[in-house]
């Protein structure tokens, strides 16, 4: 018999369904996913601003997939959470799932909605273009030791007005078309503003590297701790994305999240680059450390829904 699968917001008692189909997502890669560990503080924020959907197959019987849509401000949406029951593959849940999100929050006022694929989830970017989203930006992480110690060979300031203004004028700005890590959703990008990177410079960190004007910048977004591979937690400083001119000027800006980092007690960072041969090519000149993948920022147009 043909199961009924019908598009609903998530419920407490889906979690067991949810997890079961979750709790092995990444096994392949010797990694897990967040989401049997994030479900009741999802279930517990949604609201006007956040929305997660199942698929509910036979009055509860199961949950066929699950995705969440976030609003990250007044034109922009972030989807985020795809999962698919590999029981029910090829019914077309992911589209059905991907809608739903797209029509609640074009509802909502947004313009766009966004999200992220690993590069390497051939599947997650098929699905994607199928659902409609479109390729937008690249980006991969840089891995700056903390260190106390660190030495800038450049006078590295916090003023927000510097910081603007090297990111309107910088290559990374227009390859990462204008995007930033989210001040407040976590793996979430949005449209970096001066009113966010003054925000920034009130509540976290802001970083302008000085040489005959700003020819670098970064800012904080925030820090928290996971645990490794080993169960033993590990805290991180994050940092919402370095932008630079030449390598020299990167490597002051580097030693300056060391510093701001080891200041913080973290254990490791992450700092978003854009995915260009010159930023990551600096960053291996630079000895910084990256992550050994890009991923990928996909965007769909929403003034149709």
């Amino acid at each position: 018999m043909t199961p009924t699968i019908e598009r609903r917001q998530v419920r407490p008692e889906d979690k067991e369904h949810v997890v079961a189909f979750t709790e092995d997502t990444w096994a392949d890669r010797g990694g897990s996913d967040y989401i049997p560990h994030i479900f009741d503080d999802w279930i517990a924020a949604d609201g006007d601003d956040q929305r997660t959907f199942v698929l509910d197959v036979d009055d509860g019987e199961d949950v066929a997939g699950i995705c969440q849509g976030v609003l990250l401000s007044d034109e922009e949406a972030w989807a985020q959470g795809m999962r698919v029951n590999p029981d029910y593959r090829g019914h077309g849940v992911s589209l059905d799932l991907t809608h739903g999100v797209f029509e609640w929050a074009a509802d909502a006022g947004a313009t766009v909605c966004r999200n992220m694929v690993f590069s390497w989830n051939m599947a997650g970017l098929g699905q994607s273009r199928a659902a409609g989203f479109d390729a937008a930006t690249e980006f991969r992480w840089a891995h700056p030791t903390p260190d106390a110690d660190a030495e800038s060979d450049h006078e590295v300031t916090d003023d927000p007005a510097a910081t603007w203004r090297c990111w309107q004028d910088s290559h990374a700005r227009d390859h990462l078309r204008g995007l930033a890590l989210d001040t407040d959703e976590s793996w979430a990008l949005s449209e970096l503003t001066r009113d966010r990177l003054q925000r920034a410079s009130d509540e976290t960190r802001t970083f302008a590297v000085q040489d005959q004007g700003t020819p670098a910048m970064a800012f904080r977004t925030r820090t928290y701790e996971r645990p490794n591979e080993d169960g033993e937690q590990v805290r991180w400083a994050e940092y919402g994305v370095g932008a630079w001119e030449h390598v020299d000027h990167a490597r002051s800006l580097f030693a300056a999240i060391q510093r701001d980092a080891a200041s913080l007690d973290a254990d490791q960072t992450r700092l978003l680059i854009p995915e260009t041969v010159h930023h990551v090519s600096d960053v291996a000149f630079a000895r910084a450390g990256s992550s050994d993948e890009p991923d990928f920022v996909m965007a769909a147009d929403l003034t149709d829904w």
